[in-house]
């Protein structure tokens, strides 16, 4: 099942300067791995320990996977998966 993927300006540097991807996978973890297989360089902006770096938020539909099931939430053909780093400055 495809899903599209928007990708933050922050992160284009790591996807050739794509602003969205579209990849097949059931849950957000299957569709993290494939962004990883076609962008490798992604993996060491976004991930730690197996999982998300603490200050990378994932949205479904809007809605934010810490809520929800987390990597093992599911997605459906169609659905928008959005990667949004916490950005700091001052």
């Amino acid at each position: 099942m495809s899903v599209t993927v928007k990708i933050p300006t922050q992160l284009r540097e790591a996807t050739d300067g794509e602003s969205s991807a579209s990849v097949d996978g059931t849950t957000v973890g299957e569709v993290r791995d494939a962004l990883y297989e076609r962008y490798s360089e992604l993996r060491s902006r976004i991930a730690e320990d197996g999982g998300l770096r603490r200050f990378v938020n994932v949205y479904v539909g809007g809605e934010d996977i810490r809520f929800l099931d987390g990597l093992d939430t599911p997605v459906s053909d169609g659905d928008e998966v959005t990667i949004l780093p916490a950005v700091a400055g001052g």
